[in-house]
């Protein structure tokens, strides 16, 4: 137990140990046999007819239970904690933004059917591996568009998803780094830890310089495109090819890690595993909160008035 972090969580509850200590002096007073006896034998006298202390100090009374009884109710309603732990649902609440890249580049057919629409199907991937994580879409070309907001239906971000096409995109150009920020602010306004997946087929050395200035959640590239020992079939559109070295700078800037797209689902599963070491590793404030301590007083607290149903263990408030 750490006494440094002692603290309550209800401390207002404390303020009822001075009408429970008044209740219980009064009790006190009201049940001292000698209070009456006073009144009529000299003090002398009395002390000599009346039973010692020590004679009457082994004697139960059930105003010393009700004092103790209301003391760890109070303490326990105050809630004393020095420990932290998980919230409920951490991992439910864990938030993911997907950012896709939709220019004319992701139109090519180096990866089939091509690279947008394969991201489309690597998405859905994703979400299934990930059940009840609220997730977010943003495209971008030459400008970047939130598509949809944290949402907990995966098939309304795989509907969205497999419709984006270059001609939908109001400004030409590539600028992910307006996409990127766009996301993180999001993820920042909505205060729980997440993580960023940049989907795309290129990255160029004034993305990853721009995102080294800036900071927030990590973000993750999974590279939707083929080396250039791929040929690509006839009347694919023209786009470039695989250049890992950049996107793996790209990649570290961002905090993350780079992922190249694979025929079968161990690319998803390998960015899934990254994305849970970052919310892993997401400050703790964002998903803990101290532990209430008080449940644990309570039991102790029900034993003890269990036991002014006994013979006996009644407590007289009149005289």
């Amino acid at each position: 137990m750490n006494w440094e972090l002692f603290q309550f969580l209800r401390p207002a509850w404390l303020f009822a140990l001075l009408p429970a200590g008044l209740v219980i002096w009064s009790l006190l007073r009201r049940q001292d046999p000698m209070r009456a006896w006073k009144k009529v034998i000299a003090p002398d006298l009395l002390e000599h007819l009346a039973i010692s202390r020590e004679q009457r100090r082994g004697r139960w009374r059930p105003v010393y239970m009700l004092g103790l009884s209301w003391l760890l109710g109070i303490i326990a309603a105050a809630g004393p904690t020095w420990q932290r732990e998980a919230t409920p649902f951490t991992e439910d609440q864990a938030a993911l933004f997907i950012v896709q890249k939709v220019t004319p580049d992701m139109l090519a057919e180096d990866i089939q059917p091509n690279r947008l629409k394969r991201s489309a199907q690597k998405i859905n991937d994703l979400l299934e591996l990930r059940p009840g994580t609220r997730t977010g879409l943003i495209a971008y070309a030459g400008s970047a568009h939130l598509v949809m907001p944290l949402t907990s239906d995966p098939d309304i971000i795989g509907f969205f998803a497999s419709e984006l096409a270059p001609e939908v995109m109001p400004v030409a150009g590539d600028e992910p780094l307006k996409a990127v920020e766009l996301a993180r602010q999001r993820l920042r306004e909505s205060g729980i830890p997440g993580s960023v997946v940049l989907i795309a087929d290129s990255l160029d050395a004034s993305y990853a310089s721009g995102l080294a200035g800036s900071s927030g959640a990590d973000v993750h590239v999974l590279a939707m495109a083929a080396g250039p020992e791929v040929v690509p079939p006839a009347g694919s559109p023209p786009a470039p090819a695989l250049d890992e070295g950049s996107m793996q700078s790209a990649a570290r800037a961002g905090g993350g890690a780079l992922v190249l797209a694979t025929p079968d689902d161990s690319d998803i599963r390998q960015l899934s595993s990254r994305i849970e070491r970052s919310i892993a590793a997401a400050p703790a404030q964002e998903g803990e909160r101290w532990k209430d301590m008080g449940y644990y007083l309570c039991v102790v607290f029900v034993l003890l008035v269990l036991t002014f149903f006994r013979r006996g263990g009644a407590v007289r408030l009149s005289s």
